[in-house]
């Protein structure tokens, strides 16, 4: 694969300054002086187009953040039947309004966030959900009284001072509460034939690294390198946003020369995989499994990974993580207001058929399955955050499908591992169970690519018997608002890695009547989920109430991922530059945008930046830029020190 740490080729992470080996300065020179005419010539035309497409262009579209439209928090919202009537209004025809300006397919975050830009610059907005309660992967669901979410389980870079902070803030007008998770927010364990092993990860960069050392003390040259290539490469982040702004033919003319990877560490690294650049390191396999531990939220195995996207997540959570009060439902829940305080709706129960195209090919609208009966809804503009397989596989007419440019998109896609969530209802209180706020990972090999190898490769009655790893938290440890809501009760989530496949003959079937086989299959991962849970936390036998499985089906009925995955499959292919740079909000359909993780990167804050270019190109203006102008204005008259 071009750009790998084997092509002599290509800058590699080893050239990036201050991380590994530098360029000794002959070598440099010798690489300027025989490069120079093209760097130069690429270097002067990459800054021209950065400053006429990312700071200097002034675009006629109207400002969504014009002034801060931050307020004082109002107290939790609790009545069930005030949250219903905002997260679950149902679709009608009487709901629908008048003279829409956009029509988004899909509530999740980056669903909601695009909508409600364009609501604050003027515009009337419906967003259309199939599942019975809108929020995507921030909605919430009862379980035996109880409440469970299936998404959010922590989230980073939330001080009041951050950019990702003020953005949410903005979008909800200030009404979203954020409780800090404490040190350690995270625990990795280590389960082998000598024993147990704990590694907590502690918030704050001296912290984090100082945490690493005590455990792994003969090994603190590997940490320190690691560290700094961490934070080298994750100064990047807005590079990607660079990519979605040039033209795709600059792109690809930039990466030729080798001017992408030569000016950004991030691009440099985003084609190396975390495997390699963890076996350039001086460390054992027990601090290669531990530096590799949260894999499974962006769900590429090390040798696939992209250094690039760890090394963002790693640095993400280095000041600590957070958690919304009240429950990850609050997102959606504060923002819809928004939307449809500019004339807009967001209705529930109202799967969308299909993209409706003029004559001349282009989104004019989209169609509406309501019982038995189809609903044409027309809009000048249609964005979609139903993912790009969804997209254009389920949603266009299969003559556009077969577009050039709709196709090479496809071509660039895969689906991903997808997961097996237990949902576990306890009987006592976070004190009383002994529960902690912070994610646990549970692994039982430091081969992690051999184990989720072997285990893929199972059959779905083996592989129960060989269950790689483990991602144990609990909702109600997080929230400061559980214990008032649900006193004396407490849920934990265990997920695990799973084949569609194992579960795909049972797709056609609706949910709870899929037959004893299926159960049966659900029940062996159940026991082996709880067997791993007893061992770890041995206070909690006796105190289950309830035990229930979300199956890759399960994700596919109520979060729509065509293969029950979250995203899509982030690997090596799929974050080269000039993929990247194609995947971008303008669809090759007229009118027909894209928004959300697919458009950027996983994650909340993935969806979120998705959000902001999909409303930056309908838009015609910076976006992100209009953001950080605003940021700044209310910064210069606050006191210095922010919390």
């Amino acid at each position: 694969m071009s750009g790998t740490l084997g092509d002599p080729g290509r800058p590699t992470i080893a050239s990036i300054p201050g991380a590994a080996a530098q360029l000794e300065p002959e070598g440099a020179t010798m690489m300027w002086l025989w490069a120079a005419p093209g760097l130069v010539a690429g270097f002067l035309l990459l800054m021209v187009m950065v400053r006429r497409l990312v700071l200097g262009r002034r675009w006629d579209g109207p400002n969504p953040f014009a002034e801060d439209v931050r307020r004082p928090p109002l107290a939790l919202v609790t009545d069930q039947e005030a949250r219903r009537r905002v997260l679950q209004q149902a679709f009608s025809d009487a709901h629908v309004p008048d003279q829409l300006d956009a029509v988004v397919i899909g509530s999740g975050t980056g669903g909601l966030a695009v909508a409600a830009i364009l609501a604050k610059a003027g515009k009337r907005v419906l967003v259309l959900e199939q599942h019975t309660t809108a929020g995507g992967c921030c909605h919430t669901f009862g379980l035996d009284g109880l409440e469970f979410d299936t998404g959010i389980h922590h989230v980073g870079q939330l001080k009041k001072s951050s950019f990702c902070r003020f953005f949410l803030d903005q979008i909800s007008e200030g009404q979203l509460n954020w409780a800090y998770l404490g040190s350690p927010f995270d625990i990795v364990v280590l389960e082998g034939p000598n024993g147990r092993r704990e590694f907590p990860m502690y918030a704050g960069e001296k912290a984090y690294v100082q945490g690493l050392k005590e455990k792994f003390p003969h090994e603190g040259a590997a940490i320190d390198k690691y560290m700094k290539m961490v934070k080298e490469v994750a100064k990047g982040t807005l590079h990607i946003v660079l990519l979605k702004l040039l033209p795709v033919p600059v792109v690809r003319l930039l990466d030729k020369w080798g001017l992408l990877a030569f000016f950004s560490p991030f691009l440099r690294a985003v084609t190396q995989s975390l495997a390699d650049v963890l076996n350039q390191l001086p460390a054992s396999p027990d601090l290669k499994a531990v530096l590799s531990y949260i894999y499974p939220t962006y769900g590429v195995i090390p040798k696939n990974a992209s250094f690039s996207l760890h090394a963002l997540l790693i640095n993400h959570f280095l000041e600590g993580a957070f958690y919304p009060r009240g429950g990850s439902s609050e997102i959606a829940f504060h923002i819809i207001p928004v939307i449809q305080r500019a004339g807009g709706a967001v209705l529930t129960r109202a799967t969308v058929n299909s993209v409706l195209l003029d004559s001349a090919g282009r989104a004019c609208g989209v169609r509406v399955k309501k019982d038995q009966r189809l609903v044409n809804i027309f809009s000048p503009t249609v964005i979609s955050n139903a993912g790009i397989l969804n997209t254009y596989e389920r949603l266009l007419p299969e003559k556009v499908r077969c577009l050039p440019g709709i196709q090479t998109h496809l071509e660039m896609v895969q689906h991903s591992v997808s997961t097996l969530c237990v949902f576990i209802c306890l009987r006592g209180s976070k004190k009383n169970l002994g529960l902690e706020a912070n994610n646990c990972y549970v692994y039982f090999d430091t081969d992690i690519d051999q184990a989720m190898e072997r285990y893929l490769s199972l059959s779905r009655d083996q592989a129960v018997a060989h269950i790689p790893y483990f991602f144990i938290t609990s909702p109600s440890a997080k929230d400061p608002t559980w214990k008032d809501r649900f006193p004396d009760q407490s849920t934990l989530m265990m997920m695990l890695p799973a084949r569609y496949e194992w579960f795909e003959e049972w797709q056609e079937e609706p949910p709870r009547k899929r037959g004893s086989d299926y159960e049966a299959l659900k029940d062996s991962f159940i026991d082996a989920s709880m067997s791993v849970l007893m061992k770890l936390h041995p206070q909690l036998e006796g105190k289950v109430h309830n035990v229930s499985v979300g199956s890759p089906l399960s994700h596919q009925v109520f979060l729509a991922g065509s293969h029950g995955e979250n995203y899509l499959n982030r690997n090596l292919n799929r974050l080269q530059p000039h993929v990247m740079a194609t995947m971008r909000a303008q669809s090759p359909i007229p009118n027909l945008y894209l928004t959300g993780q697919d458009v950027f990167t996983c994650g909340l804050f993935g969806a979120l930046h998705g959000a902001l270019l999909c409303s930056s190109t309908i838009l015609q203006r910076n976006v992100h830029l209009d953001l950080l102008r605003l940021q700044s204005r209310v910064s210069a008259v606050l006191p210095k020190k922010i919390n």
